[in-house]
C-alpha cells in the first residue's frame, strides 16, 4: 500500500468515525430533547384546559351528555377528554377513543389502541381530571425528519471534508513525489549529496540519513580506488623485478642463475609482503575498527607484537607491564605496535636496542583513561616539516626498502580505535613514536 493510500485510508476512516460518532451524539441527544419537549406539549395542554375549566360557569354544562362530550372539536394526531370527579365525561375530542382517553394514574404513560400507541398524560386538579394524549407514530414521523436533518449534512460534509481530504494529500505528498522523480532521473555514478530544498520539514531526517549513507558509498569507492591503484602503482615494481631476475637465469649459467632464483624469491617475497599489508589497509579501512568491551591485555600485545618483529632480540620491553586492557582485538593491536618496532628497527642505527615503554595516562578533557604505547630509538627520525607525511601510504623517507604502508595500517587502526599517533623527537634525542589507545 503506498504512502498515499495508507494516510487517505488511515484519516478517511478516522474522520468518518468521528462524524458519525457525533452525529450518533446529536441523534441521541435530540431524540431526548424532543421526547421531554413534546411531553411538556402534553401537559402545558393539559394544564391549559385545566385553567379553562376553571373559568366556565358551572351551569355551562347543563345539556345532555352527549352534547357535553361533542364541544371541542377533534384534533390530528392530539387526543383529550375531561371527566368529573364522578367519573362523568364533560368534554373529549374523539369519542371512540375510551380506551386511551380513560381516567388513570396521574403523570405519563403509554397507552395502545388497534395497533397504534399513544403517549398519555393524566393531570387531577379540583376534582376534575384531564387527560391529553398524542400519537407515537406521529413523534416518530417528526424524528424521522430531524434524523434527516442530521444525516444529509452530515454526508454532504463527509463528502466535502473527503474530497478535500483527498486534494490536501495529494498537494502535501507532491513534493515528496518531485523528490521521487529526481532520484529516478539520476545518473547511476552520482553520488553527490540529495538537496532538501522545497521539501517539508519532516523530510530532513530522511535526507539527512540519505545523504550520509551517499558518503560512506562515495568514501567505499575512493576506497577502492585507492587500493586498485596502490596495488597497480606499488606492485608493479616487485612484479617486474620477478620477470627481470627470471629472464636472467634462463639466459646464464652456474652461479648466476642460483643469484637469478635467488634474486627472484626476494621480490616475491617483496611482492607477498606488500599485497598483505594493502589487503589489510583496506580491511581496517573499509569494515572499521570495532571497540570491543574486553579487549586485548597489554602483556599480550607486547609478547605478541615483539615475537613478530624482525629483530626481536633488539627491543627492550619493561620488566614489569601494567594490568591494562584495551578497546582493541589482540590481533589489530599487535599489527599496529609490530610495525611501529620495525620501522624503528629498520630506521634505527644497526645493533643498536630499540625501547618499548608502556605508561597508564588520563584525558584531561574528558578523563579518558588511555594506554600509552612508547617506541624510542637512537635514529635521527624525522625532519620536522616532514612529519605530516609520516603516515601518508606509500611514503618513504629514505631509499630503504619497505612498501611505505606500516604506519599508515598503524594510524588508521589507531584512528578507528578512537586513539592516536604521536611522533616526536625528545631532548635526549633519537625518535620517538606514541601510540595511545583507550582503555576498558
Amino acid at each position: 500500500m503506498s504512502l498515499k493510500t495508507r494516510l487517505l485510508v488511515i484519516l478517511g476512516v478516522t474522520l468518518t468515525v468521528t462524524w458519525s460518532l457525533a452525529a450518533a451524539w446529536l441523534w441521541w441527544d435530540l431524540n431526548d430533547e424532543v421526547e421531554r419537549t413534546l411531553d411538556r406539549r402534553l401537559a402545558q395542554s393539559a394544564n391549559m384546559v385545566a385553567g379553562l375549566m376553571a373559568r366556565l360557569p358551572e351551569d355551562s354544562w347543563a345539556a345532555d351528555e352527549v352534547q357535553r362530550a361533542s364541544i371541542v372539536a377533534p384534533l390530528k394526531g392530539v387526543a383529550c377528554q375531561v371527566t368529573s370527579a364522578q367519573g362523568q365525561v364533560l368534554a373529549r375530542t374523539h369519542a371512540n377513543m375510551a380506551a386511551i382517553l380513560d381516567v388513570g394514574q396521574p403523570g405519563y404513560s403509554y397507552r395502545q389502541r388497534e395497533g397504534e400507541d399513544w403517549r398519555v398524560y393524566t393531570l387531577i386538579r379540583d376534582g376534575v381530571t384531564i387527560t391529553t394524549a398524542d400519537r407515537v407514530a406521529e413523534r416518530r414521523s417528526l424524528m424521522r425528519d430531524i434524523l434527516a436533518l442530521v444525516v444529509v449534512p452530515f454526508a454532504v460534509a463527509l463528502v466535502i471534508s473527503g474530497g478535500v481530504l483527498w486534494w490536501g494529500t495529494r498537494h502535501a505528498l507532491r513534493p515528496l513525489e518531485r523528490w521521487r522523480a529526481a532520484l529516478g532521473r539520476r545518473h547511476h555514478d552520482d553520488l553527490s549529496p540529495v538537496a532538501d530544498t522545497g521539501l517539508p520539514r519532516e523530510l530532513r531526517p530522511l535526507i539527512v540519513t540519505l545523504n550520509e549513507l551517499l558518503a560512506r558509498m562515495r568514501s567505499a569507492i575512493r576506497r577502492e580506488q585507492r587500493f586498485t591503484d596502490a596495488a597497480a602503482h606499488e606492485l608493479r615494481t616487485p612484479l617486474t623485478a620477478v620477470k627481470t631476475h627470471l629472464q636472467v637465469a634462463r639466459r646464464v649459467e652456474g652461479d648466476a642463475i642460483r643469484q637469478a632464483v635467488v634474486h627472484a624469491e626476494q621480490g616475491t617475497q617483496c611482492l607477498a609482503a606488500t599485497l598483505d599489508q594493502l589487503l589489510a589497509l583496506a580491511r581496517i579501512e573499509g569494515a572499521g575498527v570495532q571497540h570491543e568491551t574486553d579487549g586485548a591485555t597489554v602483556a599480550d600485545i607486547v609478547r605478541s607484537a615483539v615475537r613478530d618483529t624482525q629483530e626481536p632480540a633488539r627491543i627492550v620491553v619493561p620488566a614489569k607491564l601494567p594490568d591494562a586492557r584495551v578497546g582493541v582485538s589482540l590481533e589489530l593491536a599487535a599489527t599496529a605496535l609490530r610495525n611501529v618496532l620495525d620501522n624503528a628497527l629498520k630506521h634505527g642505527p644497526a645493533g643498536l636496542p630499540v625501547t618499548l615503554d608502556v605508561d597508564l595516562a588520563t584525558h584531561e578533557t574528558n578523563a579518558t583513561e588511555w594506554v600509552e604505547l612508547r617506541v624510542h630509538d637512537q635514529g635521527s627520525g624525522v625532519p620536522d616539516e616532514a612529519l605530516a607525511h609520516v603516515t601518508e601510504r606509500f611514503w618513504r623517507h629514505s631509499a630503504t626498502s619497505g612498501s611505505g604502508l606500516g604506519l599508515a595500517i598503524t594510524a588508521a587502526i589507531a584512528e578507528r580505535a578512537s586513539g592516536t599517533l604521536q611522533f616526536q623527537h625528545p631532548a635526549s634525542g633519537g625518535f620517538e613514536v606514541c601510540m595511545k589507545l583507550p582503555q576498558v
